[in-house]
């Protein structure tokens, strides 16, 4: 299989975030299974889910890959967990939450992943790091990253570092 352009969402809003975000970001870009990595700056932002949660610290980053969508999700899957990740409750707090965001220009449709991520369009955590890294890049609206983050309230989404 030939190396796919993929990327994802981070996210984090339990126990230290910014530094769990260091740390798994750290992890993911030394993996000899994700190459050419880029992160965008990390970014504070509101939950979206239920309002008596820490606010989250956001990134997106990007990478080549030859792991089939189902692999890179297994694989990010096993990140999340050796951070502690436990799934109680949509979107509820976590120690850590890695989303496939793109999968090249795959569109997927199975019980355990949908890609493009549903809801990336209608987030400003996720457009504004993603435009930060990927300005140019065509979106499933026919937008660049760069003119959907461009029209998107922020909600308060701010840089952190």
């Amino acid at each position: 299989m030939s190396a796919v352009r993929c990327y994802i969402g981070l996210g984090a809003n339990l126990d230290q975030p910014l530094q769990t975000l260091t740390a798994a970001v750290a992890e993911l870009s030394q993996s000899p299974q994700l190459t050419n990595w880029a992160c965008s700056t990390f970014y504070q932002s509101k939950p979206m889910g239920p309002q008596g949660q820490p606010d989250y610290i956001n990134a997106v980053a990007t990478f080549t890959t030859t792991l089939t969508p189902l692999e890179l999700l297994d694989y990010l899957q096993h990140i999340e967990n050796k951070f502690g990740r436990v799934r109680k409750q949509r979107w509820g707090a976590r120690t850590l939450d890695l989303d496939i965001l793109l999968y090249g220009t795959d569109t997927i449709a199975t019980e355990r992943l949908t890609v493009p991520h549903p809801g990336m369009l209608e987030r400003e955590f996720v457009l504004v790091p993603l435009a930060e890294i990927a300005p140019d890049l065509t979106l499933s609206s026919g937008q660049s990253a760069a003119a959907a983050a461009a029209q998107i309230p922020l909600n308060g989404l701010c840089k952190v570092i």
